[in-house]
């Protein structure tokens, strides 16, 4: 079981200890490259700037990153599967199903549809959306439970992204939560491993692991996938190294070019280099989390390993060596919904407000409710909990079902080219499900 405190930037002593500014500011027309055209100059000496040289090559020093997401995609297949569709299947009804879950509708994967295709298309659109080159990608997370590849699907996302520079990808395993999860992990990749682009996808096909013959479990799931770009942000202090000591210069905003932790920013004055300082509380995007996990809830949810029979006719995986004939793969996925439900009901609001006080906010400073979406009873109870009008809760459910890590992702997306939530939105997002595992973030978008 894991928690963390709130993700707001402290600010670098450091920093105005260096920095003893006279009263004296003023306005200059000097224009940095595409990015600045004006600039608050104030005269000021920094501790120790006799020691260093003029010409002395100097790089951006990070001292502290935040993040900010900044694109977002979703793909969904093109097969949809109604109720009524269901009930020609198994013994069931519209009615009897959209009013225990609120679900009308759901995609599934059929002939050549792949859940990494689609993991793909969400995201180049959210690439799209950022302004980003697949090149400028630094890490993909690809938080699925039912990867194409026993090893991950995660490098085949890279290799079809296009991105040249080979960057790390990998999969998150944590069911429903995982797109929670991979934000968190993305923060984390920014704040101390110097990431600047990080691709976080949630997709899953849990139509293939679904017994199509019980009506508990075949209403709830559908395919699809989502993603979000989390970028990294910092501010540059420009200032002029000279003879006498240094001057400061002004602020450029972030990100400037493609700028890299090992790389010399063009400036355009002889001597004029930058550093960076520390981002603010008011520039972060990922305010504050909390995440657990309780392995003693997993009867109530699971696609457990079981072995299979092999033909002798079709061979067998080692029974030469004295391995027991037989090849592995999951069962069906197995659930205890009264349980479920009661878990999601209690731990989901209580990690939500645990993120709310890390974060010093309360459930009136969020502007939307962005909750896993697996069933409207379990959103109406939470946001009923935390006080939270039906008119700021996001909810797809009814069109796409419980798509796993996809349906956080998947929500947002189509919230936002929808105009619902615009840049500067706070957004309390959780997500819960099989491990048992559960967690909450608090976000602000764009």
């Amino acid at each position: 079981m894991a928690n963390a405190s709130g993700f707001v930037s402290p600010s670098v002593p450091g920093l105005r200890r260096r920095f003893q500014p006279s009263i004296g500011f003023y306005r200059s027309g000097f224009c940095f490259p595409g990015k600045i055209s004006k600039g608050v100059f104030c005269s000021s000496t920094i501790e120790g700037a006799e020691k260093l040289s003029p010409s002395q090559p100097r790089v951006p020093r990070i001292v502290n990153k935040g993040c900010k997401l900044v694109g977002c995609g979703s793909a969904v297949p093109s097969l949809q599967i109604s109720n009524d569709d269901l009930a020609k299947v198994v013994e069931t009804s519209d009615e009897w199903i959209s009013v225990r879950t609120g679900i009308r509708n759901r995609r599934v994967l059929s002939g050549k549809d792949s859940i990494t295709a689609l993991a793909v298309e969400a995201a180049k659109r959210a690439l799209e959306m950022a302004q980003v080159d697949p090149d400028e990608v630094d890490l993909v997370l690809m938080c699925t439970s039912t990867p194409e590849d026993l090893f991950g699907s995660a490098p085949q996302i890279q290799k079809a992204l296009g991105c040249k520079k080979n960057p790390l990808a990998y999969d998150i395993t944590a069911a429903c939560s995982g797109f929670v999860l991979g934000l968190v992990s993305a923060a984390c990749h920014i704040r101390g491993g110097g990431f600047h682009n990080v691709l976080v996808i949630g997709a899953d096909a849990l139509s293939r692991y679904v017994d199509w013959t019980d009506r508990g479990t075949c209403i709830l799931f559908g395919d699809a996938a989502g993603a979000v770009l989390v970028q990294v942000v910092h501010i540059l202090i420009a200032f002029i190294l000279n003879a006498k000591g240094v001057r400061f210069y002004g602020y450029l905003p972030s990100p400037v070019g493609s700028l890299t932790m090992n790389s010399t920013i063009r400036l355009p004055h002889r001597n004029l280099v930058a550093e960076e300082k520390a981002c603010d509380s008011e520039q972060d995007g990922l305010f504050a989390f909390d995440l657990h996990s309780d392995g003693d809830g997993q009867r109530h949810l699971n696609a457990s390993m079981e072995n299979n029979e092999t033909d002798s006719a079709l061979g067998s995986n080692g029974s030469v060596l004295g391995v027991p004939q037989g090849r592995s793969s999951y069962s069906c996925i197995q659930m205890n919904g009264k349980e479920v439900f009661r878990f999601a009901v209690r731990c989901v609001p209580q990690s939500i407000e645990s993120a709310l006080q890390k974060a010093g906010l309360s459930g009136s400073n969020i502007d939307w409710l962005l909750l896993h979406q697996a069933n409207q009873r379990i959103i109406d109870a939470v946001a009923t909990r935390l006080e939270v009008p039906p008119e700021r809760v996001i909810s797809n459910l009814a069109e796409y079902g419980n798509t796993s890590a996809a349906s956080i992702p998947l929500a947002l997306d189509e919230a936002v080219r929808s105009g619902k939530v615009q840049s500067g939105h706070t957004i309390a997002t959780a997500g819960f499900g099989a491990g048992l595992t559960w967690g909450s973030a608090i976000v602000r978008w764009g």
